[in-house]
């Protein structure tokens, strides 16, 4: 599986935080944080889109490495991804991430 497909099975490589990141793109940056401040109704900054991908060394964003519940059942569980898990198909945070993006699920088969 690519090192870039997460946890959940989101594909880190259209992430707009590793673009920025990899990019180094202040300006995609800036737009992210205005964008995720919107929507999680939350003040995030710029300097907080950094990121090289969920399942890689390096930076993450504040809610991956600290608040994503998907991102620290799997790591303390030492799976490869939520693929690992016989609970796959009824844990709802996952269950909700497949529902609004259906390749998530399909990377992880």
């Amino acid at each position: 599986m690519k090192k870039l497909i997460a946890y959940c099975g989101l594909d880190c490589e259209k992430c707009d935080a590793y673009i920025a990141t990899i990019n180094i793109d202040n300006n995609l940056r800036e737009k992210t944080a205005k964008l995720w401040s919107k929507l999680n109704n939350t003040p995030i900054t710029p300097e907080m889109i950094n990121c090289t991908g969920c399942r890689t060394e390096g930076p993450k964003t504040f809610f991956c490495s600290n608040m994503c519940q998907i991102r620290k059942c799997a790591k303390s569980k030492n799976f490869e991804t939520c693929r690992d898990c016989a609970e796959l198909s009824i844990y709802q945070i996952v269950s909700q991430i497949h529902k609004n993006n259906k390749d998530a699920l399909k990377n992880l088969k």
